[in-house]
């Protein structure tokens, strides 16, 4: 689970109360993130499974649409956090965004509730707007409370990213016992349920947020000349505007929304190039090295990404889930990325201090190939599961499944925090921002075509053992192969990068 974070600028920070030896708006901040998240994947393991239960009867064949949907969804997601920096930058100030942000996200998660396709896929372009301008603005927000001196600065973050994670381990588990255990039962879950739940966590993170920003002292709050409350209503009317442009854009399907986000990508590395070599050859080199490392980093969400879709399948279908003493519920897989992520960051941030101390520190095209052999290797169990540890009744052992998740998570950490990073260090000065667009630009394409992929996987009748098996040998060997690739080149692209570390 990557949060994005965008450069402070050095301006005067205000004198804040400290808790725990961090500026007390952190906490404010922490918990509403925390409640975004609970709300953003608290329906993420539901909403494959509602798509096939309600518009599709149950049938399985409703499995490959979707797992399309879920990856659009998802790559829209990431491509309205572009809009929404923007906004926040130029028009409303990152405050006002963040409260626009929050109550379209909760107007859409209550839509989703309504059992009609037309309202559901308009719930999902709400959500899409609504999260672009809250994702991306809070986390800036966090870098505004330190100088760029401030020794505190990584572990604010680091407590931040906690709040992502935490929201992410308890939803699906609170999500879940509601909808299958309160509201409804295994064999007919209350899905409604789980988006209203989600809907409810948004309006405890705005009111948190509106009632704990004063706390910020201005930080975050519209420039003087932007202060004028009609610039609200504005915004307000235009992402309005916008919603359709975003159900149109679910509407066609993943293949052509794919050709929309291609063109978006090539128009921006054109960009990109054009920009480094006004620059000259060093900022024209350090361009294409940023611009090969996005091919690999959508190699690598297109496959990570079956979580949501696909493996949701899997474990709903294919897994034995019983441990004995209880039915390890589908929704619960979700919350092993936060755990595994909690539990193994100081763990890889260990590793990469030791190595450093003997001079033996990836460079950053290798830290990207070991995640990328990481997610290959989870494929790889996955293939081992499907063609050798298969029981009478077409079952594979519950623990392959979940070792997949911490396996995939690891190499996430890996890859994802140094990802950002890189892009500030390698884009052309004049333009990070757009830069910074190209890594979002590319997790959505990697995520949109996680949708495709996970379609294939599902094949023209739902999940079955083999289309599992063919799917997911293909990921291991697309992964194995990228990911030695990169290892191969990686002394062209640290050449391309000129000193950046």
């Amino acid at each position: 689970m990557s949060g994005a974070t965008t450069p402070n600028t050095e301006v005067a920070i205000p004198e804040f109360k400290q808790i725990l030896g961090h500026p007390s708006p952190l906490w404010m901040l922490f918990m509403a993130e925390f409640w975004e998240r609970f709300a953003f994947y608290g329906i993420r393991w539901a909403l494959v499974l509602y798509i096939v239960t309600q518009f599709f009867g149950g049938d399985a064949a409703g499995q490959a649409s979707a797992n399309l949907t879920y990856g659009s969804y998802l790559a829209l997601v990431y491509a309205a956090a572009l809009f929404g920096g923007y906004v926040a930058d130029r028009v409303l100030g990152y405050q006002r965004s963040i409260l626009v942000g929050a109550t379209f996200m909760a107007a859409g998660l209550f839509m989703i509730a309504i059992p009609n396709r037309d309202l559901f896929n308009l719930g999902l372009a709400t959500i899409i707007v609504g999260n672009g301008m809250f994702k991306p603005n809070i986390s800036t927000m966090v870098g505004k409370l330190y100088s760029l001196a401030d020794t505190r600065r990584d572990s604010g973050f680091t407590i931040f990213y906690m709040g992502i994670n935490v929201g992410g381990f308890l939803a699906p588990i609170f999500t879940q016992l509601l909808a299958e255990e309160i509201f409804g039962t295994s064999a007919m879950p209350s899905y409604k349920i789980v988006f209203i739940s989600a809907g409810i966590g948004m309006l405890i993170s705005l009111v948190w947020f509106a009632i704990g920003r004063s706390a910020l002292k201005g930080i975050g709050a519209p420039a003087p000349e932007a202060q004028n409350p009609m610039r609200i209503v504005y915004v307000a009317l235009g992402a309005l505007c916008v919603i359709p442009v975003f159900y149109f854009l679910l509407a066609v399907g993943a293949q052509k929304l794919q050709g929309v986000l291609s063109v978006l990508f090539i128009g921006l590395a054109v960009m990109l190039m054009i920009e480094g070599i006004k620059n000259g050859k060093v900022a024209r080199d350090k361009v294409i090295a940023m611009l090969l490392i996005f091919f690999f980093n959508i190699m690598f969400w297109m496959f990570f990404e079956q979580a949501g879709s696909s493996f949701t399948f899997l474990a709903d279908n294919i897994v034995n889930r019983d441990l004995g003493f209880m039915n390890f519920p589908t929704a619960w897989f979700q919350s092993v990325n936060s755990i595994a992520i909690i539990a193994f960051a100081p763990v890889v941030a260990a590793v990469w201090v030791m190595l450093g101390k003997r001079n033996a520190n990836p460079s950053i095209p290798r830290k990207f190939g070991i995640g990328l052999i990481g997610n290959a290797i989870a494929f790889g169990l996955l293939m081992f599961a499907l063609s050798s540890l298969v029981d009478g009744n077409n079952k594979i052992p519950f623990w392959t499944l979940f070792m997949v998740y911490v396996i995939q998570s690891i190499g996430e950490l890996c890859l994802s925090p140094i990802g950002l990073s890189m892009v500030t260090k390698l884009a052309p000065t004049r333009l990070v921002g757009l830069g910074m667009g190209g890594w979002f630009l590319s997790t959505g394409i990697g995520n949109n075509l996680s949708g495709i992929f996970a379609s294939v996987v599902s094949g023209e009748t739902g999940m079955s053992v083999q289309s599992a098996l063919t799917g997911y040998t293909f990921g291991f060997y697309s992964l194995l192969g990228a990911g030695v690739l990169l290892f191969l080149i990686a002394p062209l692209i640290n050449k391309l990068m000129h000193g950046v570390k």
